[in-house]
């Protein structure tokens, strides 16, 4: 249904004087003006008219945003359905089989952070390319060029794999259907209500297919940042694979501290500053990207 003529149906219940009001103006061919219709409808009429958007500004005036959409929602206002006019295709939702293949190996590499021997294979191959950078580095300094790394490559992901347009429609539907039961309560439209009501339960679906957009850029990010983790986990955690002088840092507020030490509860040093590293350069790459990971 076209957003205007539902418009217009919700004045017509509200107020069945809108019908006759909408029926005057139709008739006229011009541009309107407050001073040429205010003998037709009162003031509180023409304010509802422009805070809807039923009635736009024109170059001379206001015109009706949809003329076609008034008449189609007078001649049928009684026995018009309320359904929201944002479609969302859901056809472009489901997972390929590499997304899944993905979230299986994804789901198997968390294994890591309990068997030994997952760690160490992960660990000994990645050692191969980044223990160069460990040479060259203090390991604190390798952990903030890896969160910048793993930063980037998160920012890319999301933007490319997120469609960010489609979880738009997924809000603005769910708000539309939020605002119209608001309306019909009001009004005391029960039938409405629950027609409404019935709506928004076939709509939870559309739930779904937005979690499942959010999710679809995490596996492919998990699939890269868990190795990485599991990489520095294999180096710090005993028996320890980095030079005893490196196992230790200077962190802002904290002092100098283990890696391997608690600093917020169980929470280790060198997790605290992946993380700190990873959420501040991360802001700062999307913002020099202007790259969109939410819906507008």
């Amino acid at each position: 249904m076209n957003r205007t003529a539902e418009k217009v149906a919700d004045l017509v219940r509200e107020n069945p004087e809108f019908e006759s009001v909408l029926s005057e103006l139709l008739d006229r061919e011009d541009e309107l003006r407050w001073r040429d219709v205010k003998d037709d409808m009162t003031s509180g009429q023409w304010g509802r008219l422009l805070q809807k958007d039923i009635l736009v500004e024109g170059e001379d005036g206001f015109q009706f945003a949809d003329r076609e959409a008034v008449e189609e929602a007078l001649g049928r206002t009684d026995e018009m359905e309320f359904e929201t006019d944002v479609d969302v295709d859901d056809s472009e939702s489901s997972w390929s089989t590499y997304d899944k293949a993905a979230a299986v190996g994804a789901l198997g590499m968390f294994a890591g952070y309990s068997v030994g021997s997952v760690r160490s294979a992960v660990g000994n191959v990645l050692d191969v390319f980044l223990g160069p950078l460990d040479s060259a580095l203090p390991f604190f300094a390798v952990i903030m060029v890896l969160a910048v790394v793993t930063g980037l490559y998160s920012s890319i992901l999301q933007n490319a794999l997120m469609d960010t347009e489609k979880m738009g429609a997924y809000q603005e539907k769910m708000k539309e259907i939020q605002e119209r039961q608001k309306a019909a309560k009001e009004r005391g439209d029960d039938e409405a209500v629950e027609r409404i009501r019935e709506e928004q339960m076939d709509a939870m679906g559309d739930q779904l297919g937005m979690f499942k957009e959010q999710l679809r850029p995490m596996v492919w990010i998990m699939v890269i940042t868990i190795p990485v983790f599991l990489w520095m986990y294999w180096k710090i955690r005993p028996p320890a694979h980095i030079n005893p002088a490196e196992a230790s840092m200077v962190m802002p507020m904290v002092g100098e501290v283990e890696l391997a030490a608690g600093v917020v509860g169980p929470l280790q040093a060198w997790i605290l500053w992946y993380i700190l590293n990873s959420i501040g350069f991360s802001q700062i790459i999307r913002k020099a990207l202007n790259i969109q990971t939410s819906p507008s």
